[in-house]
């Protein structure tokens, strides 16, 4: 059965505590809350520092079993190395998050915006990616280069999935590249937050995935006045399941 996972990127954010949280709620049952209400989220705080796999395995305890994690792969191998010498980056990546076990949901690997295709970095990164053939990976390209035919081929043999990024100011292409998709939510056409017909519009593609038997990961972005956290909720509740 194909599956929809809804959540955020991210939940420790000192506004949440005016607008999500309960008052006074001690910071390490934060996350069981939020799993009281959303069943996925995206783990953003790794791309800046990855955290210890002891880490991993304490939010893999303060989740239910049916809760998963997406998980952003470190900026020092997509933004300082840009996939050089991605051995010992990606092996250090999966031998700690791995710590949440089967909660372990895609793993994203963002480019910077300024980096123009690169297929001499891309393809053996990819084909490293295989040697771990039961993780799902996706990529999300910045730079609008990368959004060619050739691309999405090796993306597909690999296995590996294409980010949908939803902001005016990332480059889009809604193509599928895997038998799943990932999307992530990082602001609407006027502000942070997304309009009814903006969300109604990712609405009837998101069912157009799921009666093709696509799963789909969707994650919105953090942002300054908890946008987030009332989007996820209207999207869930758009597509009947609230």
């Amino acid at each position: 059965m194909n599956k929809l996972k809804i959540g955020t990127s991210g939940w420790v954010y000192k506004h949440w505590m005016d607008i999500f949280y309960p008052p006074n709620l001690p910071s390490d049952q934060q996350l069981s809350f939020y799993a009281q209400h959303f069943a996925t989220v995206e783990i953003n705080f790794s791309f800046y520092r990855l955290p210890e796999r002891s880490v991993f395995e304490t939010w893999h305890k303060q989740t239910p079993s049916n809760f998963l994690f997406a998980v952003k792969g470190s900026r020092y191998l997509t933004h300082m190395k840009k996939l050089k010498d991605p051995i010992e980056p990606l092996s250090r990546i999966m031998e700690r998050a791995s710590g949440l076990q089967e909660k372990l949901g895609p793993i994203l690997f963002q480019f910077p915006h300024t980096w123009h295709i690169n297929i001499e970095r891309l393809q053996p990164f990819l084909e490293l990616l295989q040697t771990y053939p039961k993780q799902k990976f996706t990529v999300e390209f910045r730079h609008s280069s990368w959004l060619i035919p050739q691309v999405y081929q090796l993306l597909e043999t690999a296995g590996v999935g294409l980010c949908l990024p939803v902001s005016p100011t990332v480059p889009l292409d809604i193509c599928l590249t895997a038998p799943w998709t990932y999307i992530r939510m990082h602001s609407g056409q006027w502000n942070v937050g997304y309009t009814d017909e903006e969300l109604s519009t990712w609405v009837e593609r998101i069912r157009s995935f799921l009666m093709q038997e696509i799963d789909v990961y969707v994650y919105f972005n953090n942002d300054p006045d908890g946008n987030a956290i009332r989007d996820a909720q209207r999207l869930y509740c758009l597509l009947g399941s609230c």
